[in-house]
Protein backbone atom coordinates (compact mmCIF):
# COMPACT_ATOMS: atom_id res chain seq x y z
CA UNK A 1 0.00 0.00 0.00
CA UNK A 2 1.45 3.42 -0.87
CA UNK A 3 2.00 6.08 1.92
CA UNK A 4 -0.35 8.63 1.28
CA UNK A 5 1.35 11.53 -0.69
CA UNK A 6 0.06 14.59 1.80
CA UNK A 7 2.90 13.07 4.32
CA UNK A 8 5.71 12.68 1.33
CA UNK A 9 4.89 16.04 0.07
CA UNK A 10 5.56 18.02 3.79
CA UNK A 11 8.41 15.75 4.37
CA UNK A 12 9.77 16.40 0.44
CA UNK A 13 9.42 20.60 1.36
CA UNK A 14 11.28 20.07 4.66
CA UNK A 15 13.79 18.42 3.14
CA UNK A 16 14.02 21.68 0.21
CA UNK A 17 13.56 24.05 2.85
CA UNK A 18 17.03 22.87 4.84
CA UNK A 19 19.30 23.53 1.82
CA UNK A 20 21.41 26.19 2.31
CA UNK A 21 20.84 29.09 0.07
CA UNK A 22 23.83 28.31 -2.61
CA UNK A 23 22.97 24.30 -2.80
CA UNK A 24 22.68 23.12 -6.45
CA UNK A 25 21.17 20.15 -8.27
CA UNK A 26 21.94 18.75 -11.04
CA UNK A 27 19.27 16.62 -13.43
CA UNK A 28 20.46 12.95 -14.01
CA UNK A 29 20.49 12.86 -17.64
CA UNK A 30 20.87 16.27 -18.87
CA UNK A 31 23.24 17.43 -16.35
CA UNK A 32 20.85 20.76 -15.98
CA UNK A 33 21.91 22.68 -12.95
CA UNK A 34 19.41 24.26 -10.93
CA UNK A 35 18.51 25.62 -7.39
CA UNK A 36 15.31 26.06 -5.32
CA UNK A 37 14.46 29.60 -4.77
CA UNK A 38 10.60 29.24 -3.04
CA UNK A 39 8.93 26.62 -1.55
CA UNK A 40 4.97 26.97 -1.28
CA UNK A 41 2.24 24.62 -0.59
CA UNK A 42 1.32 23.91 -4.27
CA UNK A 43 4.23 23.99 -5.97
CA UNK A 44 8.58 24.37 -5.58
CA UNK A 45 10.24 26.97 -7.82
CA UNK A 46 13.37 26.46 -9.50
CA UNK A 47 15.72 28.39 -10.86
CA UNK A 48 18.13 27.48 -13.76
CA UNK A 49 21.71 28.91 -12.45
CA UNK A 50 22.99 29.18 -16.02
CA UNK A 51 20.17 30.65 -18.23
CA UNK A 52 18.30 32.24 -14.55
CA UNK A 53 15.04 30.78 -15.82
CA UNK A 54 12.61 29.98 -13.12
CA UNK A 55 9.61 27.04 -13.15
CA UNK A 56 7.67 25.53 -10.86
CA UNK A 57 7.34 22.44 -9.95
CA UNK A 58 3.70 21.60 -9.15
CA UNK A 59 2.88 18.63 -6.43
CA UNK A 60 0.70 17.17 -8.01
CA UNK A 61 3.35 16.20 -11.02
CA UNK A 62 5.14 15.03 -7.87
CA UNK A 63 2.28 12.87 -6.84
CA UNK A 64 2.08 11.33 -10.47
CA UNK A 65 6.02 10.34 -10.25
CA UNK A 66 5.65 8.95 -6.80
CA UNK A 67 3.06 7.14 -8.03
CA UNK A 68 4.77 5.66 -11.23
CA UNK A 69 8.20 5.00 -8.99
CA UNK A 70 5.96 2.85 -6.35
CA UNK A 71 4.36 0.81 -9.47
CA UNK A 72 7.73 0.37 -10.84
CA UNK A 73 9.38 -3.22 -9.37
CA UNK A 74 12.45 -2.27 -10.73
CA UNK A 75 12.74 1.24 -10.27
CA UNK A 76 10.96 4.00 -12.62
CA UNK A 77 12.98 4.63 -15.74
CA UNK A 78 14.77 8.20 -15.67
CA UNK A 79 14.63 8.05 -19.71
CA UNK A 80 10.92 8.05 -19.76
CA UNK A 81 10.80 11.58 -18.37
CA UNK A 82 10.06 14.78 -20.89
CA UNK A 83 13.45 16.67 -20.92
CA UNK A 84 11.64 19.69 -18.65
CA UNK A 85 10.34 16.99 -16.23
CA UNK A 86 13.94 15.77 -15.13
CA UNK A 87 14.06 18.37 -12.13
CA UNK A 88 10.92 16.66 -10.22
CA UNK A 89 13.31 13.32 -10.62
CA UNK A 90 16.42 15.02 -8.17
CA UNK A 91 14.21 16.88 -6.03
CA UNK A 92 11.88 13.81 -5.21
CA UNK A 93 14.98 12.10 -4.77
CA UNK A 94 15.82 14.43 -1.92
CA UNK A 95 13.41 12.68 0.27
CA UNK A 96 14.94 9.23 2.62
CA UNK A 97 12.56 7.52 0.89
CA UNK A 98 13.28 7.71 -2.66
CA UNK A 99 16.86 6.59 -4.22
CA UNK A 100 18.03 7.55 -7.66
CA UNK A 101 20.26 5.37 -9.30
CA UNK A 102 22.68 7.27 -11.69
CA UNK A 103 23.61 4.20 -13.29
CA UNK A 104 21.02 2.09 -13.18
CA UNK A 105 18.92 5.40 -14.61
CA UNK A 106 16.71 4.37 -12.22
CA UNK A 107 14.39 6.26 -9.29
CA UNK A 108 13.53 3.69 -6.62
CA UNK A 109 10.80 4.57 -3.86
CA UNK A 110 12.09 2.42 -0.64
CA UNK A 111 10.28 0.20 1.70
CA UNK A 112 11.49 2.03 4.41
CA UNK A 113 12.39 5.21 4.89
CA UNK A 114 16.11 5.36 5.46
CA UNK A 115 16.34 7.73 8.44
CA UNK A 116 20.11 7.38 8.16
CA UNK A 117 19.99 9.05 5.00
CA UNK A 118 21.38 13.07 5.09
CA UNK A 119 21.18 15.86 2.76
CA UNK A 120 24.86 15.25 2.12
CA UNK A 121 24.18 11.62 0.56
CA UNK A 122 21.27 13.30 -1.88
CA UNK A 123 21.85 12.73 -5.73
CA UNK A 124 23.25 15.15 -8.24
CA UNK A 125 23.28 17.74 -5.03
CA UNK A 126 25.82 20.17 -4.68
CA UNK A 127 26.19 22.07 -1.16
CA UNK A 128 27.62 25.18 -3.33
CA UNK A 129 26.70 27.10 -6.34
CA UNK A 130 29.39 25.75 -8.90
CA UNK A 131 28.52 27.91 -11.32
CA UNK A 132 29.33 31.15 -9.77
CA UNK A 133 32.35 33.49 -11.21
CA UNK A 134 33.10 34.74 -8.36
CA UNK A 135 34.14 31.65 -6.32
CA UNK A 136 35.71 30.41 -9.85
CA UNK A 137 38.42 33.17 -9.26
CA UNK A 138 38.72 32.36 -5.91
CA UNK A 139 39.18 28.66 -5.88
CA UNK A 140 42.48 27.54 -4.67
CA UNK A 141 45.43 25.23 -6.11
CA UNK A 142 44.61 21.65 -3.92
CA UNK A 143 47.42 20.92 -1.76
CA UNK A 144 47.94 16.95 -2.99
CA UNK A 145 50.76 15.64 -5.12
CA UNK A 146 48.34 14.01 -7.92
CA UNK A 147 47.27 17.84 -9.23
CA UNK A 148 50.77 19.23 -9.88
CA UNK A 149 51.73 15.92 -11.87
CA UNK A 150 48.27 16.21 -13.66
CA UNK A 151 48.93 19.62 -14.53
CA UNK A 152 52.48 18.63 -16.11
CA UNK A 153 51.29 15.30 -17.72
CA UNK A 154 48.40 18.11 -19.28
CA UNK A 155 51.33 20.24 -20.79
CA UNK A 156 53.31 16.88 -22.30
CA UNK A 157 50.40 15.43 -23.90
CA UNK A 158 49.51 19.41 -25.42
CA UNK A 159 53.29 19.79 -26.42
CA UNK A 160 53.91 16.42 -28.17
CA UNK A 161 51.82 14.75 -31.25
CA UNK A 162 50.94 11.42 -29.02
CA UNK A 163 48.74 9.91 -32.04
CA UNK A 164 51.88 7.56 -33.24
CA UNK A 165 54.20 6.57 -30.75
CA UNK A 166 56.76 5.72 -32.60
CA UNK A 167 57.20 9.03 -33.95
CA UNK A 168 57.98 10.28 -30.56
CA UNK A 169 61.27 11.54 -29.51
CA UNK A 170 62.95 8.76 -26.59
CA UNK A 171 62.95 12.12 -24.26
CA UNK A 172 59.40 13.03 -24.47
CA UNK A 173 58.45 9.27 -24.41
CA UNK A 174 60.49 9.19 -20.81
CA UNK A 175 58.63 12.60 -19.87
CA UNK A 176 55.43 11.01 -20.95
CA UNK A 177 56.81 7.48 -18.85
CA UNK A 178 57.65 9.08 -15.51
CA UNK A 179 54.56 11.49 -15.15
CA UNK A 180 51.96 8.72 -16.06
CA UNK A 181 53.97 6.86 -13.42
CA UNK A 182 53.83 9.51 -10.76
CA UNK A 183 49.73 10.43 -11.35
CA UNK A 184 49.29 6.72 -11.14
CA UNK A 185 50.97 6.34 -8.13
CA UNK A 186 49.81 9.34 -6.37
CA UNK A 187 45.83 8.83 -7.62
CA UNK A 188 46.41 5.32 -5.98
CA UNK A 189 47.31 7.06 -2.99
CA UNK A 190 44.67 9.92 -3.11
CA UNK A 191 41.93 7.02 -3.82
CA UNK A 192 43.08 5.13 -0.42
CA UNK A 193 42.60 8.53 1.50
CA UNK A 194 39.29 8.98 0.45
CA UNK A 195 38.03 5.30 0.32
CA UNK A 196 38.57 5.58 4.06
CA UNK A 197 36.34 8.22 4.20
CA UNK A 198 33.89 6.94 2.40
CA UNK A 199 33.78 3.87 4.28
CA UNK A 200 32.40 5.55 6.97
CA UNK A 201 29.71 7.05 5.46
CA UNK A 202 27.96 4.50 2.44
CA UNK A 203 26.25 2.10 3.50
CA UNK A 204 25.98 -1.52 2.21
CA UNK A 205 21.78 -1.17 1.01
CA UNK A 206 21.99 1.86 -0.47
CA UNK A 207 24.56 3.33 -2.95
CA UNK A 208 26.02 6.24 -3.09
CA UNK A 209 25.87 8.37 -5.83
CA UNK A 210 27.73 11.45 -7.52
CA UNK A 211 27.95 13.09 -10.88
CA UNK A 212 30.19 10.80 -12.18
CA UNK A 213 29.16 7.51 -10.61
CA UNK A 214 27.98 5.73 -8.05
CA UNK A 215 29.54 3.59 -4.77
CA UNK A 216 28.17 1.18 -2.78
CA UNK A 217 30.24 -0.19 0.52
CA UNK A 218 31.28 -3.95 -0.57
CA UNK A 219 32.52 -6.76 1.95
CA UNK A 220 35.31 -8.98 0.74
CA UNK A 221 36.35 -12.20 2.72
CA UNK A 222 40.12 -12.23 3.37
CA UNK A 223 41.56 -15.77 4.47
CA UNK A 224 45.08 -16.46 6.09
CA UNK A 225 45.87 -20.05 7.38
CA UNK A 226 46.90 -20.15 10.86
CA UNK A 227 50.21 -21.46 12.37
CA UNK A 228 51.08 -25.04 10.63
CA UNK A 229 50.37 -27.31 14.36
CA UNK A 230 46.61 -25.23 14.68
CA UNK A 231 46.02 -26.66 11.26
CA UNK A 232 47.40 -29.96 11.39
CA UNK A 233 45.34 -30.62 15.17
CA UNK A 234 42.37 -29.31 13.29
CA UNK A 235 42.37 -32.27 11.20
CA UNK A 236 43.96 -35.26 12.86
CA UNK A 237 40.77 -36.55 13.75
CA UNK A 238 39.89 -36.67 10.68
CA UNK A 239 41.43 -39.41 9.15
CA UNK A 240 44.11 -37.29 6.39
CA UNK A 241 47.23 -37.98 6.26
CA UNK A 242 49.92 -34.87 7.80
CA UNK A 243 51.37 -35.43 4.69
CA UNK A 244 48.50 -34.11 2.41
CA UNK A 245 48.27 -30.96 4.31
CA UNK A 246 52.03 -30.33 4.58
CA UNK A 247 53.06 -27.83 1.54
CA UNK A 248 56.79 -27.21 0.15
CA UNK A 249 57.66 -24.05 1.80
CA UNK A 250 58.81 -21.41 -1.14
CA UNK A 251 61.35 -19.94 1.62
CA UNK A 252 62.96 -23.39 2.48
CA UNK A 253 63.59 -24.46 -0.96
CA UNK A 254 65.68 -20.98 -1.45
CA UNK A 255 67.44 -21.58 1.60
CA UNK A 256 67.89 -25.28 0.44
CA UNK A 257 69.45 -24.05 -2.92
CA UNK A 258 71.99 -21.81 -1.28
CA UNK A 259 73.87 -24.66 0.16
CA UNK A 260 73.25 -27.73 -2.22
CA UNK A 261 73.93 -27.83 -6.10
CA UNK A 262 70.50 -28.88 -7.27
CA UNK A 263 69.96 -26.43 -10.17
CA UNK A 264 66.77 -23.60 -10.11
CA UNK A 265 65.72 -24.74 -13.21
CA UNK A 266 64.52 -28.66 -11.66
CA UNK A 267 62.50 -26.83 -8.93
CA UNK A 268 61.44 -23.71 -10.53
CA UNK A 269 59.67 -23.04 -13.89
CA UNK A 270 61.73 -20.04 -15.01
CA UNK A 271 60.79 -17.37 -17.60
CA UNK A 272 61.91 -13.81 -19.05
CA UNK A 273 60.33 -10.73 -19.43
CA UNK A 274 61.17 -7.49 -20.61
CA UNK A 275 59.90 -4.18 -18.75
CA UNK A 276 60.52 -0.38 -18.22
CA UNK A 277 60.92 0.52 -15.11
CA UNK A 278 61.59 4.26 -13.27
CA UNK A 279 64.68 4.61 -12.04
CA UNK A 280 64.91 8.32 -11.08
CA UNK A 281 62.61 11.51 -10.74
CA UNK A 282 64.00 14.90 -11.47
CA UNK A 283 61.73 16.44 -8.88
CA UNK A 284 63.35 19.81 -9.07
CA UNK A 285 62.81 20.05 -12.56
CA UNK A 286 59.28 19.57 -12.45
CA UNK A 287 58.72 22.10 -9.82
CA UNK A 288 60.46 24.52 -12.31
CA UNK A 289 58.64 23.50 -15.25
CA UNK A 290 55.47 23.32 -12.85
CA UNK A 291 55.83 26.80 -11.60
CA UNK A 292 56.87 28.12 -15.40
CA UNK A 293 53.66 26.79 -16.50
CA UNK A 294 51.45 28.88 -13.83
CA UNK A 295 53.64 32.15 -14.52
CA UNK A 296 53.04 31.83 -18.64
CA UNK A 297 49.66 31.37 -17.89
CA UNK A 298 48.95 34.25 -15.67
CA UNK A 299 49.82 36.65 -17.19
CA UNK A 300 49.22 35.38 -21.51
CA UNK A 301 46.77 36.79 -23.90
CA UNK A 302 47.36 34.30 -25.92
CA UNK A 303 43.75 32.77 -26.94
CA UNK A 304 45.41 28.92 -26.46
CA UNK A 305 46.95 29.94 -22.88
CA UNK A 306 43.21 30.51 -22.15
CA UNK A 307 42.12 27.38 -22.94
CA UNK A 308 44.54 26.11 -21.21
CA UNK A 309 43.53 27.77 -18.11
CA UNK A 310 40.20 27.03 -18.82
CA UNK A 311 41.08 23.08 -19.05
CA UNK A 312 42.90 23.06 -15.36
CA UNK A 313 39.78 25.10 -14.40
CA UNK A 314 37.82 21.65 -15.24
CA UNK A 315 40.17 19.27 -14.22
CA UNK A 316 39.96 20.93 -11.02
CA UNK A 317 36.52 20.44 -10.37
CA UNK A 318 36.95 16.70 -11.62
CA UNK A 319 39.60 16.28 -9.09
CA UNK A 320 37.47 17.71 -6.65
CA UNK A 321 34.34 15.91 -7.55
CA UNK A 322 36.24 12.67 -7.68
CA UNK A 323 37.51 13.55 -3.76
CA UNK A 324 34.29 13.50 -3.11
CA UNK A 325 32.54 10.50 -4.69
CA UNK A 326 35.68 7.81 -5.52
CA UNK A 327 34.69 4.55 -6.41
CA UNK A 328 36.90 3.02 -3.86
CA UNK A 329 36.98 -0.51 -5.57
CA UNK A 330 40.64 -0.35 -4.69
CA UNK A 331 40.87 -3.88 -1.85
CA UNK A 332 43.86 -5.39 -0.22
CA UNK A 333 45.02 -8.49 -2.03
CA UNK A 334 44.13 -11.73 0.14
CA UNK A 335 46.83 -13.48 1.72
CA UNK A 336 46.78 -17.43 0.89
Amino acid sequence: MPVPFGATWGTLCERCEELPEDATLITPLASRRFQIVDVQEPRIIIEDTDSSDSQPLDREQFEALAEHTHEALDGFELDRLPPKAEPYAAVLALHPRYVLDEREGTLTELDEVDESAVLDDAPHLSMSAGGDDEQESEREEPDIDVYADMLLLIDVLEREEMSAFDEVETSALINLYTLLSDVQRNANDLRKDVTDVLLDRVQHDRPAHGQYGSVQRTTRQNRSLKDDETVLEAFEDTGIDRDRLVGVDRGKVDEALDVVSVPESAVYDVSESEYVRKADVDEERKETRLQGLKDRLAVSDDPEAEVLRQEIDRLEQEIEELTKFSPGSAFADSAE
